[in-house]
């Protein structure tokens, strides 16, 4: 991986098709929310299917904490939209033939020498596209398992939410007299009920749309 994607980096804002063929650009995907990114080998690769099949199994849970998933993968487009339908993920996969993101993070898989695939990575956003962590999953244990990716987004919400814990007296305090500013999504990170139901819905087209100039 690129050495500067460590964490509290900015992730690069990527533009890419997705599996309807429409150019989405990661920030738009994002929104107000977390993002969990899985950089795959693709299709062929069982380990990255049975990572993705337990991504599906928490995919709940990270619909109602607010956290976003993208799959980013080297397929073709009509192997990408198999790829998401056999795994019945419900996020969008964006495909990369041209190995854009793989050349641009220094992730080409170079002890495969008949696949150009990306190494297999999975990395954990804060809001904005900021890294708050990374794992390699060349071997399949260097995976994120749930329990993992639990802890780091919990971590992660902790950091960010101000209203965190609402039993403290002085969060109490402003919102019976009306300030809202602590309090999400009321506050400084104010978005509309409307656009948050849109994100936890993955109503893409609705909340990101197609990326502009694209």
């Amino acid at each position: 991986m690129r050495q500067d994607i460590v964490t509290g980096a900015k992730f690069p804002d990527y533009i890419l098709p997705d599996h309807t063929r429409t150019p989405r650009r990661l920030s738009d995907l994002q929104g107000d929310q977390f993002m969990v990114i899985m950089l795959t080998r693709g299709f062929f690769c069982p380990k990255d299917r049975q990572q993705m099949l337990e991504l599906v199994r928490f995919h709940p849970q990270l619909t109602v904490g607010y956290t976003q998933v993208v799959t980013i993968t080297t397929d073709d487009w009509h192997t990408t939209n198999n790829y998401r339908q056999q795994t019945s993920a419900p996020w969008p996969f964006l495909y990369d033939e041209e190995r854009i993101v793989q050349k641009d993070l220094d992730i080409k898989e170079y002890t495969d020498t008949s696949h150009d695939v990306m190494i297999p990575h999975t990395i954990v956003l804060g809001r904005s596209l900021e890294v708050a962590k990374v794992y390699n999953g060349y071997y399949y244990w260097g995976r994120p398992s749930v329990a993992e990716l639990h802890a780091e987004l919990r971590e992660l919400a902790r950091r960010t939410y101000s209203d965190w814990d609402i039993t403290r007296p002085e969060l109490r305090k402003k919102w019976q007299e009306g300030d809202k500013s602590d309090f999400y999504p009321y506050g400084k990170n104010f978005i509309s009920m409307e656009t948050l139901m849109l994100q936890t819905a993955g109503a893409v087209d609705q909340y990101a749309g197609r990326a502009k100039g694209h």
